[in-house]
């Protein structure tokens, strides 16, 4: 199957990066990594929003249903603080919530750090867009999106969103066979 532009989008979500306090490294790094693992060209959709349910919500939706990303990534929101909300945005624009990228996100942080259990990331559907919640730090968005994403193309083809090929070098991905 030969690859097709699509559109990925990135969000940090973060009081101090959306008001311009600290730079907006962890979207960076998330950037950077989807740059070295796909060889699908794609546009990216990028946001920078405050930990705000309806904020987050509404880039959420528009990344899928207006800008028609296959992918969105978030990162940061999913500790248990006050303002840390993301997994609630995502669950409550999700049409399908996808709880083994979650279980897959904390077993591989808990190999680092003891306090992976107290993070929230989850992943959902909406039409042919997979949300994935990634944690806020760049060392922790690249241990857990190499996790989860050997799983994430398949994911996307069943659900009807662009067709999205990786280096295998440097990023091998599952598709069964047909």
């Amino acid at each position: 199957m030969t690859s097709q532009s699509t559109t990925i989008g990135v969000i940090n979500i973060s009081d101090r990066a959306s008001q311009g306090i600290y730079e907006d490294i962890p979207g960076k790094a998330c950037l950077e990594l989807l740059k070295e693992w796909l060889i699908t060209p794609f546009e990216i959709a990028y946001a920078v929003v405050p930990d705000e349910k309806d904020q987050i919500e509404a880039k959420l939706k528009e990344f899928a249903d207006q800008k028609g990303c296959s992918l969105v990534v978030t990162t940061g929101g999913t500790g248990p603080a006050t303002r840390d909300i993301t997994p609630e945005a995502t669950e409550a624009v999700c049409e399908k919530i996808l709880p083994g990228f979650g279980e897959q996100m904390r077993t591989t942080s808990l190999k680092y750090v003891p306090t992976a259990i107290l993070s929230r990331q989850t992943a959902g559907t909406r039409g042919s867009c997979l949300f994935v919640n990634l944690p806020g730090k760049p060392k922790a968005i690249r241990e857990n999106l190499e996790a989860v994403f050997p799983a994430i193309p398949y994911c996307i083809d069943l659900i009807g969103g662009a067709y999205l090929e990786t280096d295998e070098a440097v990023m091998k991905v599952f598709r069964p066979k047909r």
